[in-house]
């Protein structure tokens, strides 16, 4: 069953010499459950074609399907509740709140939707991500493995249907890079989430179930 229908996805950006086709008809269908790489060189369009994903950014043309949900046509408000409930974003420079501990930061998302956090839950990821003897530190007090690990909490405290992954460990050494996503891996495969990870890095784009490499705006699975 596929969580993700993308068809003829096109974003250009510039006109006549300067034109930029970041995205040139993208067909792609995501299996839901399963952790997918999208891997491809510098301005090949791979963050472009996340952002559309996670409706973050609006196509010049095509459909995006995700869960059930037709991305085209909604208002910013719907696109807002659509991201708020559907989708978790993990980033390479983690978008902790440097002034919340990491606690406030995990639940941060519950807090904006005005939800209340599963207590049982919450305990389930905080001893998967070995964060519960630091839910009152914050986040300048953790290494860059560790904030990576809060953000990934944070992304999955709300239960989201996909997890979005922009270059996750681009920030982070080879080793401690490694372990994080074995940890996302691991909390995906606990959880039956459905990753979408970019990166440029080969070595951990092998660890996915898919891998799909996006050149010039256009993709070769």
């Amino acid at each position: 069953m596929d969580i993700v229908t993308v068809h003829n996805l096109k974003k250009y950006f510039g006109k006549g010499d300067s034109l930029v086709k970041a995205l040139d008809g993208i067909d792609l269908a995501i299996e839901k459950g399963k952790f997918t790489a999208i891997i491809g060189a510098s301005g090949s369009g791979k963050t472009t074609l996340l952002n559309m994903i996670g409706g973050m950014d609006i196509p010049d043309e095509g459909e995006i399907i995700v869960d059930g949900v037709n991305l085209r046509g909604l208002k910013e408000k719907e696109l807002a509740v659509f991201r708020r409930s559907k989708v978790g974003f993990i980033y390479q420079n983690f978008n902790l709140v440097p002034t919340l501990t990491v606690k406030e930061n995990i639940l941060f998302p519950l807090s904006l939707a005005g939800s209340t956090p599963d207590g049982v839950f919450f305990d389930e990821i905080m001893e998967l991500l070995h964060l519960h003897d630091r839910l009152n530190a914050y986040p300048g007090e953790l290494s860059g493995g560790g904030q990576q690990r809060v953000a990934i909490a944070r992304a999955l405290i709300a239960k989201p249907s996909i997890l979005l992954a922009d270059e996750p460990t681009g920030n982070l050494d080879s080793k401690t890079g490694q372990n994080v996503l074995g940890l996302l891996k691991l909390s995906v495969e606990t959880y039956h989430q459905t990753l979408v990870m970019i990166t440029h890095n080969l070595e951990l784009a092998q660890m996915a179930d898919r891998v799909i490499r996006i050149e010039d705006g256009r993709l070769h699975d």
